[in-house]
């Protein structure tokens, strides 16, 4: 007599049924419901393909973004180092107090 404790699962079935698969007419159908004209494509898949295009555009945009960020970051830095060079490595500062007419020992 044997004693089970656990019950073993029995294995799923799997149904695969193959399908043809046309890249290219995939694509136009895509392509199609991206700019609104007569498809097959449901939709609820043509809105989300219209966004897509739509986010797609605005990254464009990101990328201008990014090169105008990192001018002015340059910029910054530029001013900054140009800042602490006229404070430590010259005498603008000593010129700066005398022209408001305060002694500073030097």
């Amino acid at each position: 007599m044997r004693i089970v404790t656990f019950k073993t699962p029995r294995p799923k079935r799997f149904s695969y049924k193959p399908r043809y698969y046309d890249e290219d007419k995939e694509a136009l159908e895509q392509r199609k419901a991206a700019l609104g004209y007569e498809t097959k494509v449901s939709h609820r898949e043509s809105l989300r393909l219209q966004m897509a295009r739509k986010w797609q555009k605005g990254a464009d945009v990101e990328e201008k973004g990014i090169l105008s960020k990192s001018i002015s970051y340059f910029f910054y830095g530029a001013v900054i180092v140009g800042g602490v060079y006229l404070i430590f490595f010259t005498d603008f500062v000593y010129k700066l107090i005398a022209l408001f007419g305060l002694r500073v020992g030097q």
